[in-house]
């Protein structure tokens, strides 16, 4: 199994999201859900973003806004 990894500089990057905004989710990950969708993986000091995890996420994030 094939994580698609990145770090929060590099998400930032491609994403429509700023760098401090990521970084506000990620400090927020226990309240927001991101811990439990999997989509933040920390090494040691360093923290990395499961692109398809987050997108998971994001996407359950806009379905229980619509509700």
């Amino acid at each position: 199994m094939t994580r698609n990894l990145k770090t929060v500089a590099r998400f930032a990057a491609d994403s429509p999201f700023t760098e401090s905004s990521i970084r506000w989710m990620i400090f927020q990950a226990e309240q927001n859900g991101l811990n439990e969708a999997k989509a933040i993986i920390r090494v040691g000091r360093r923290v990395y973003i499961d692109e398809d995890a987050f997108d998971r996420w994001l996407t359950s994030q806009q379905q229980g806004n619509a509700a």
